[in-house]
């Protein structure tokens, strides 16, 4: 068995960890401006004059303010001519100026008011006849909003927030570097606590303090499969206990200001058997050929067939029949974990640069194992660059 599985213990690789050292900066008042400015032509050009953006990553995009969506409405309108209006509960103003790091008018509301209302006043006071509404949003929200200003045309408005984010600067780049490799260091010290009998739920501890100790906020997801469950994309119910032979797959995550990472990596616990080796070696082989694939201009869908063909020569599949592929390649990623655009079938978008990806063309053998090898890139103007490294071997799951 590679000295990277094994070896050590809990406390031992804990003790270890030192706050990251290399912190990426973070997003200045002026790529917020330059994402207002952008924003504002796409939603002109979309025949609308405002954005409705409710809580979610599209309002951290903003506006910096980190919340996710609950039964209290929090929404910025981004107008095409004027500053920004923030509707808010008065009992968390205190909190939202905290995280604000845009500036604008922060309407208020109580708990027995409508916030829908003050939504509606501000467009009229905008003179908005046309409304594009964000994904974040929930359509509960929507029609509130909907039956508050009934004269406004609603507008879809996901062209537009996928025109602003399936591009990243470098600023948001670097902090994704950070967050990736955090979390390539905690999937290389948790290869090296494994032992027979360890649980899932042991490893998934070790994994959420691992990422505290670096200065992450924690986990922003952890999936720990042993085994057969390795054969469920994203596992099964119950706890895990790990045996030699099995096959181990442990994706997991961590945010930077928001910006997330996401890496799989899968490795045999004790000595690899032969389908264990075959189908981690196609699955090697066939996120190569979706990251030499990808070129600006080439649509995402293309990335996605080169990972099926290599599969597909190699028995497996075809589309999404199993033993195989049963998913799409890979997603964009960023303030979301997943977001478009997507490395799927049919998927006419273009590769542009600065789009970042995972590719993870995951093999499920039935009943037996599944095997995920997912490593993120973004697109240059040469090709694919990696984010980090993907695994050299079955018995070296990372680079030495």
């Amino acid at each position: 068995m590679s000295q990277m599985i094994g070896g050590s213990d809990y406390a031992t690789e804990l003790a270890e960890i030192t706050p990251w050292a290399d912190l990426a900066s973070a997003i200045t008042q002026a790529e917020y401006a330059a994402r207002l400015e952008k924003v504002r032509r796409l939603t002109e050009a979309q025949g609308a004059d405002a954005l409705l953006v409710g809580a979610g990553a599209s309002l951290n995009y903003f506006s910096g303010v980190p919340w996710g969506a609950t039964e209290r409405m929090v929404a910025m309108i981004i107008p095409v001519k004027g500053e920004a209006i923030f509707i808010c509960p008065r009992f968390e103003l205190g909190s939202f100026e905290a995280d604000q790091k845009v500036s604008g008018d922060i309407r208020l509301w109580e708990e027995d008011e409508s916030p829908e209302a003050l939504i509606a006043d501000a467009l009229k006071g905008f003179g908005v006849r046309t409304l594009a509404i964000a994904p974040d949003m929930s359509f509960h929200f929507m029609d509130r909003v909907r039956r508050a200003a009934p004269d406004v045309k609603i507008l879809e408005g996901t062209p537009i927030i996928d025109g602003c984010r399936r591009t990243k600067s470098p600023a948001e780049l670097a902090l994704m570097q950070q967050a990736k490799n955090m979390t390539l260091e905690v999937q290389r010290r948790t290869a090296r606590i494994l032992r027979p009998g360890i649980t899932t739920t042991e490893v998934y501890r070790f994994i959420e303090a691992a990422h505290r100790a670096m200065g992450a906020s924690g986990n922003s997801f952890c999936i720990v499969l042993f085994g057969e469950a390795t054969a469920y994309p994203h596992g099964l119910p119950g706890v895990g206990v790990l045996k030699e032979g099995d096959m181990v797959l442990i994706d997991t995550g961590c945010f930077v200001q928001g910006y997330t990472s996401d890496i799989t990596r899968s490795y045999v616990y004790g000595e690899a058997n032969e389908e264990q080796r075959f189908i981690w070696n196609l699955e090697k082989a066939a996120q190569k050929a979706a990251f030499e694939a990808v070129k600006p201009g080439v649509p995402c869908g293309a990335i996605d067939q080169a990972a099926r063909d290599v599969l597909e020569a190699g028995g497996l599949g075809p589309d999404y029949r199993l033993p195989g592929l049963p998913h799409r390649t890979g997603h964009g990623i960023g303030l979301s974990i997943h977001e478009a655009p997507f490395l799927v079938r049919g998927d006419t978008t273009p590769l542009e640069l600065g789009m970042c990806f995972s590719n993870e063309p995951m093999i499920v053998v039935p009943g037996k194992f599944g095997v995920r090898l997912e490593d993120h890139f973004y697109v240059t103007e040469t090709g694919a660059q990696w984010f980090t490294r993907p695994s050299p071997s079955i018995e070296q799951p990372f680079e030495a």
